[in-house]
């Protein structure tokens, strides 16, 4: 990069503050290496003075023992890290140093390996539990435990409504290990699992106050869904926990004065199940919401908002932290980092999409429902042929009313095999996932076709995961926008090669950039008018936090 001359990277204009401070003139540095480095050290306090070479930056105000000529300040950019972005409370609560975490993303893709990796560097991070059988989410949040046995950790309980098992067996899961952080996701309304969960964690302190042990943490696009997550269980689920002596009577009590989250992430345009909400108007939204709940229901503890979705540059996350979030979530970008529960097939694409290279798809999971979730399209056929199943469903009533050319295109095209032989894969899969499904479909076609065509929506998944050859086009990969604007600014420095994409590195890289643009910032309210080669921050390895 070419920086501008020397006298016309900083320049102070009529507007500028009289702060009544001096700096030693000779301390201060005018050359564009110097002022940049100077900018970069964001821990350290940044002094600008007028001299005749024009505007030097120094560290350091004038003292006692300074004999030269000093300048008066006409510039501060206080000091600022990574640390101090977001909220403390929320730094407190999950024990981490930063206000970043680290977002659930489906089977294992979140792996075992990405939160491990975030937790040891002082960041929360969810496992993607979703879609895993209970069996494999226990022996991965083991994983997890031996190696974070003081966390930082969270793991991720997705709404399943057709599939209420794997809900109720995660939690039956988590309450038995001892998780104490979940990531809530994908709910339309509470469901008794994760009032469960919620409620069973709660115990008195010797002044009266109420224990909180069990944590949520609501990804929410809808301020319906947001209403709930703010305030106390509902009574008709307590009854029920109470009624299966699941909860004691003390905990009910109890449960009414706590909300069901501790934290809500306003969930912008996200990968995956996503409303497409603008982060623009949906972050001040819940922000808005929450405080009215908190004026009425006064909890001890206030609920903290976060946001995710979007959020996939430093620009982006120093908007979040300025809006109020008490801190941000990233999902899309982590999910091309080499810790991800992804093949190397899958994170070599998600490094060179762009940010229209995203589009919506069904959801397998909530396939009935008609809810879609947002996947890649660049390099892959998935959302096309996904749509093209739902169209089919939508339209017939089973699979034998499907004209017989339509079936003979998605067996060739989409299944590679005869729709009878996907079925009798998955009654075996359900046998041993959820029975209860299969009793439902015995003797309803419609859902029977829905089961078939969940076959292909739910393994593209897993292809993805596991780099399945042959099944490239058939990829279903989730991602937001927000990725293709990271791939946009790392495009020119080392994290543009996926091979180099560290979780860690990533994460620190947003959020020193972050601060930087918020010295920027001040210095531009300021009066200081700096020029276009210094307004951006740009990953480096020596830039790295230490």
């Amino acid at each position: 990069m070419t920086l501008a001359t020397n006298n016309t990277l900083l320049e102070a204009n009529a507007n500028t503050i009289d702060w009544n401070w001096t700096v030693a003139e000779s301390n201060l540095k005018h050359e564009q290496e110097n002022i940049k480095t100077a900018l970069l050290a964001v821990d350290k306090p940044l002094y600008l003075a007028q001299t005749d070479q024009g505007v030097g930056v120094c560290h350091h105000l004038s003292d006692e023992s300074d004999q030269q000529s000093d300048k008066a300040v006409i510039g501060f950019a206080q000091a600022l890290t990574p640390e101090q972005l977001g909220s403390e409370q929320f730094k407190q609560a999950h024990g981490v140093k930063y206000a970043y975490h680290g977002g659930a993303m489906a089977n294992g893709i979140a792996s075992v390996e990405l939160v491990i990796a975030l937790g040891k560097a002082g960041m929360l991070c969810s496992f993607g539990a979703a879609g895993l059988v209970p069996d494999v989410i226990e022996e991965s949040i083991k994983r997890i435990q031996k190696a974070l046995p003081n966390g930082p950790f969270a793991v991720n309980l997705i709404h399943a409504p057709s599939e209420e098992a794997l809900e109720s067996g995660a939690v039956e899961r988590f309450l038995k290990l001892g998780v104490n952080t979940v990531e809530a996701s994908a709910f339309l309304a509470l469901t008794q699992h994760i009032v469960h969960y919620r409620v069973a964690g709660l115990s008195q302190n010797p002044d009266g106050s109420v224990n909180i042990n069990n944590k949520v943490i609501a990804k929410v696009s809808r301020t319906e869904v947001a209403e709930r997550f703010m305030s106390p269980p509902p009574q008709k689920f307590l009854d029920k926990l109470l009624a299966a002596g699941k909860i004691t009577p003390l905990q009910a009590e109890l449960a009414l004065n706590v909300p069901m989250a501790d934290d809500i992430t306003a969930e912008a345009d996200s990968g995956g199940h996503t409303d497409n909400r603008p982060f623009l108007t949906l972050l001040p939204t819940i922000i808005k919401q929450r405080d009215q709940l908190q004026a009425k229901y006064n909890y001890a503890v206030p609920l903290r908002v976060g946001a995710g979705g979007g959020i996939g540059t430093p620009e982006s996350a120093l908007a979040a932290f300025n809006m109020g979030a008490a801190y941000v979530v990233l999902g899309s970008v982590n999910q091309a980092c080499v810790e991800a529960g992804a093949s190397e097939h899958t994170r070599k694409l998600l490094s060179n999409i762009e940010m229209a290279d995203v589009t919506m798809a069904p959801a397998a999971d909530m396939f009935e429902m008609g809810v879609k979730l947002q996947v890649v399209k660049r390099g892959s056929m998935f959302a096309m042929r996904a749509n093209k199943l739902y169209e089919l469903y939508s339209q017939y009533p089973s699979i034998e009313a499907i004209p017989s050319i339509e079936r003979e295109k998605i067996e060739k095209q989409i299944f590679r095999q005869n729709l009878d032989q996907v079925w009798q894969t998955t009654i075996s899969f359900f046998h041993e996932r959820d029975p209860a499904m299969l009793a439902r479909a015995k003797n309803d076609p419609k859902r029977k076709m829905a089961l078939i065509f969940r076959w292909y929506l739910g393994l593209s998944s897993r292809w993805s995961n596991i780099g399945e050859v042959g099944r490239e086009m058939d990829y279903q990969i989730w991602a937001g926008p927000s990725l293709g604007a990271f791939n946009s600014w790392v495009k020119h420095t080392y994290l543009a090669d996926y091979q180099q994409r560290r979780a860690v590195d990533v994460a620190l890289h947003l959020l020193t950039g972050a601060v930087y643009l918020a010295r920027i910032n001040q210095l531009k309210l300021q009066g200081i008018n700096i020029h276009n080669s210094l307004l951006n921050y740009q990953p480096d390895t020596t830039l790295l936090a230490q």
